[in-house]
C-alpha cells in the first residue's frame, strides 16, 4: 500500500487508535522537562478542539482504552486509556517536529473534550529506522490497530502526556487517570502486533 493511499485511508477512518510507546519510556519522571514545557505552551491553543479542527486535525471519534493492559513483544501497555485521537495528515512526513505532532489526544469529560496528550507518529514507509524525538525512540514498528486502522499500516509512535499527569510516566502509551465513557463510542483494545517484517 502506498503512503498516499494510506493517507487517504487514514483520513477516512472514524476510529483511529495510535497507542504505543516503548517499554523503556515508562521510567520517566512525572514533571515535564523545560523542552516539554515549551512544547506544551506552544500547543496550548489546542485545548479548544475547534482550533485543532481548523488547523487540520480531524477526530477519530472513538475513545480508546486498555482496561486489562496488554503486552506484545517489546510493547507494553499498562492498564489505562488513551482517549479520542485527532490526526493531522498534513503533519505526517519523514521528519518529526516538536511543534507539529501528528496526533492530539482528548479525554471526554462530561460533554466536553479535554486535551491530555500529543503523539508523534510515522509510517514505516517513511522511516529507515525508528525515529526519535525528545530523547525518546518511538515504539514499533507495529501493525495498524484493527478494526480502526488497516493492519498493513505499519508505523512508529510516541505518546507525550503534556496536559494530564500520568502515574505511568510522561511517555507511557496509556494513562490510568484517563477514563472513557461507559457508553457511546468507546473501544477497549488489545495491543497491536509488532511488525517484524519492516526493513
Amino acid at each position: 500500500m502506498t503512503f498516499h493511499r494510506l493517507a487517504r485511508h487514514l483520513a477516512g477512518c472514524v476510529g483511529l487508535a495510535i497507542v504505543v510507546a516503548p517499554q523503556a519510556a515508562r521510567a520517566q519522571t512525572k514533571a515535564l522537562t523545560p523542552e516539554l514545557e515549551s512544547v506544551r505552551k506552544l500547543l496550548d491553543k489546542y485545548n479548544d478542539p475547534i482550533a485543532a479542527v481548523r488547523d487540520g486535525f480531524y477526530s477519530s471519534l472513538g475513545c480508546i482504552s486498555y482496561p486489562n493492559g496488554a503486552v506484545d513483544g517489546a510493547m507494553k501497555y499498562p492498564k489505562g486509556a488513551m482517549g479520542v485521537h485527532f490526526i493531522n495528515m498534513g503533519n505526517v512526513g519523514r521528519t518529526l517536529d516538536p511543534a507539529k505532532p501528528q496526533v492530539l489526544i482528548y479525554e471526554p469529560v462530561g460533554d466536553k473534550l479535554k486535551l491530555v496528550a500529543a503523539e508523534w507518529f510515522m509510517p514505516t514507509q517513511l522511516a529507515t529506522s525508528a525515529p526519535t524525538i525528545f530523547g525518546q525512540t518511538l515504539g514499533g514498528p507495529m501493525e495498524g490497530h484493527q478494526p480502526v486502522m488497516p493492519v498493513e499500516l505499519h508505523h512508529y509512535d510516541l505518546h507525550v502526556w503534556l496536559w494530564k499527569p500520568n502515574p505511568e510516566g510522561v511517555f507511557s502509551p496509556t494513562n490510568p487517570a484517563v477514563k472513557c465513557p461507559a457508553t457511546g463510542y468507546s473501544f477497549a483494545e488489545a495491543a497491536p502486533k509488532m511488525a517484524h517484517d519492516h526493513k
